[in-house]
């Protein structure tokens, strides 16, 4: 199992997820995101309705159901309910399910130190337990893969 770690700079988790999950629906993947909060997650579908016009990111919500038809499932909780192989955590979650998807993404806020130094215990976390380990930071030209 393959975990990249996302080390946000230059720009929020608002502006970040968008685009790594466009990624993940161009390659065919369906994916759970897991935030912190009821609320951030209602935060979090607006952002995908209005963050570009000319895009949509098709995703559902509890509160939307259908939740084995949404491409991208947002939810606080440890649930892969549309059979997704990419998980996607925001706000400093954590899983114990690692080994139920193919690949997850951690993005986290490079910019405060709690939450950098919870992502470097994901990080232990996730080495202890034997997965592949990829770090990635944000640059104002993207992202650049970094040796950790």
């Amino acid at each position: 199992m393959r975990v990249d770690f996302y080390h946000l700079e230059s720009s929020p988790v608002e502006r970040a997820l968008p685009q790594l999950l466009e990624r993940v629906l161009a390659s065919g993947q369906r994916a759970v995101v897991m935030a912190a909060s009821d609320e951030r997650i209602e935060a979090l579908a607006n952002l995908l309705w209005t963050y570009d016009p000319g895009t949509w990111l098709p995703h559902g919500t509890l509160k939307d159901g259908f939740a084995a038809e949404q491409p991208i499932w947002l939810t606080t909780a440890e649930e892969n309910p549309n059979g997704a192989k990419m998980l996607v955590l925001t706000d400093g979650m954590a899983s114990d399910r690692l080994a139920d998807y193919d690949r997850c993404l951690d993005l986290f806020d490079g910019n405060n130190e709690e939450a950098t130094a919870a992502a470097r215990t994901r990080w232990s976390r996730a080495k202890a337990a034997g997965h592949e380990l990829h770090y990635w930071q944000q640059t104002e030209a993207g992202w650049k893969e970094k040796q950790a």
